[in-house]
């Protein structure tokens, strides 16, 4: 029998303690997983489950620190074993920001520079490129500076790196988590040619298959440590976020309990026939846009990779600065107001996940309680005082070591301690599992109820459909429309739930 491309035989993986805190429990318990040659294969799995982790253990440069039992092999070699030239010839990895992975300016250089790391010949580095470039229909991008691509073209341009250099299997951690509709749908078709065409193994780590689900051969589901494999039309149904009502909640501002969404008075947030560019001669990324929410209320913002969301919200919190028109904030709002990034490593100082929910405690005055309700209410821990021993030793982890989404919920919760009248939040539900993305939906009702305004840049449209009072949809810059979200989504043809 040949070995299978991918082989994880009785698998166990611990993280290190942390100073005095107890020692970890395992993230993988005696894991045991066969991709055969060929396959496109999902794994699943709660926010948390160790699915990152699993992927890192087959990547040599990014194998993550800590006690490792078992066996990891990649086309019958042991991991362990590997060097860096084999690994990369064997081995591919994807993860779910491509701006984290991005190291150069040009695409072509971004392209070209694994290849060139591993001192391959100039030719044949322009033929590698040549060839990764045009089997992904990127040629039109060659000369492209990587800031000035969209999400989905840099996703892109990342695959075409790996690709370069031609490897048999091919890791992604939740790489389409940040891309519209028709983005997802253009990069899960480039992973099923390379699967198909190449014969390249796809091993991928999702919450939410979508689109990826039509090219999916087999699937796994990690829980309690354990994967076990799982049929297909198990793991690709859609989702929705059911919402239970309830009043607990750490972080009103003072005296704002009952105000909601009141048309008449002065918008928490108005954008104004705004204008913005990254640069003297770079197209303008906002034109001639307006955007107006109601204090107390719910804005979500919609539309393809680079149709301006991220930068809206960040002239909004005042990191950005409009060429032309203003953007203005009401009196009880100015000096109130959180951003989540796209990054939420971008918020992150400390060396522990206790720290960083504490950092801001002194300037803002709130305890370590209020913290830790913040962060069990977001669904980052599992209980509310942080006792339970799966808390405990969460909240000595470093945050580097988190999971994708688990990073997304602390740096939430880190920003809910601050208690914004004007909360901003940049794709808030990327990485998360359908039950945390719930928590956070919760969430995000719970602060509209004391007062805050919330404006949302989302590619998730259930979560849309589960706490907007408005849509607008961005289009090249421009504020195409503004809706309630039942009449936009009575009538759309890209817009609809993945």
């Amino acid at each position: 029998m040949s070995e299978s491309l991918l082989s994880l035989r009785a698998v166990s993986f611990t993280y290190p303690a942390v100073g005095d805190a107890p020692a970890s429990a395992p993230v993988l318990k005696d894991c045991s997983l066969e991709l055969p040659a060929g396959a496109f294969g999902l794994l699943c799995g709660a926010t948390g489950s160790g699915k990152s982790t699993l992927l890192r253990l087959a990547v040599p440069a990014l194998v993550p620190t800590g006690t490792l039992e078992g066996s990891v092999r990649v086309a019958g070699i042991e991991v362990r074993s590997l060097g860096a030239a084999d690994a990369a010839q064997l081995v591919g990895y994807v993860g779910q920001d491509p701006s984290a992975q991005v190291v150069c300016d040009s695409v072509w250089h971004e392209v070209a520079f694994g290849l060139e790391n591993l001192g391959v010949e100039r030719g044949l580095i322009r033929r590698r490129v040549a060839e990764a470039m045009s089997f992904l229909g990127l040629s039109h991008l060659y000369d492209r500076r990587v800031d000035e691509l969209s999400g989905g073209e840099r996703q892109l341009v990342v695959l075409a790196s790996v690709l370069a250099l031609r490897p048999r299997l091919l890791l992604l951690d939740e790489p389409t988590s940040m891309l519209d509709a028709v983005a997802e749908h253009a990069y899960a078709h480039a992973l099923f040619r390379m699967n198909r065409e190449l014969g390249v193994g796809v091993l991928l780590a999702t919450h939410r298959p979508g689109a990826l689900g039509e090219y999916a051969t087999c699937a796994w589901e990690l829980r309690d440590g354990d994967v076990q494999p799982r049929a297909l039309a198990d793991v690709t149904g859609s989702c929705a976020y059911e919402i239970a009502d309830d009043a607990h909640g750490a972080y009103a501002p003072d005296g704002a309990q009952g105000l909601v969404a009141d048309a008449s008075a002065p918008p928490a947030l108005w954008a104004r026939d705004v204008w913005f560019r990254h640069g003297a001669q770079a197209p303008w990324a906002l034109r001639r846009c307006s955007l107006r929410v109601a204090q107390g209320s719910v804005h979500a913002l919609v539309g393809g990779n680079g149709a301006g969301k991220s930068t809206l919200l960040a002239l909004a919190a005042g990191l950005r600065v409009p060429e032309h028109g203003r953007v203005e904030l009401a009196p009880g709002v100015r000096g109130s107001c959180a951003l989540l990034p796209q990054d939420p490593l971008a918020l992150f100082a400390c060396d522990t996940v206790d720290e960083e929910l504490m950092e801001w405690s002194q300037a803002s005055d709130y305890t370590r309680p209020t913290a830790l309700t913040c962060a069990y209410d977001v669904g980052l821990l599992v209980s509310a005082d942080g006792s339970a021993d799966a808390d405990v030793a969460l909240l000595a982890r470093n945050p580097l070591d988190l999971s994708g989404g688990q990073r997304q919920l602390l740096a939430l919760a880190k920003l809910l301690v601050l208690r914004p009248r004007l909360l901003l939040l940049d794709e808030p539900t990327k990485g998360l599992d359908v039950a945390a993305a719930t928590s956070v939906a919760a969430t995000i009702r719970r602060v509209r109820s004391y007062a805050a305004s919330i404006v949302i840049a989302t590619h998730d449209l259930a979560l849309v459909r589960a706490v907007a009072d408005e849509v607008t949809l961005l289009f090249c810059g421009e504020d195409a429309a503004t809706l309630p979200p039942e009449d936009f989504f009575a009538d759309t043809l890209l817009w609809s739930e993945r």
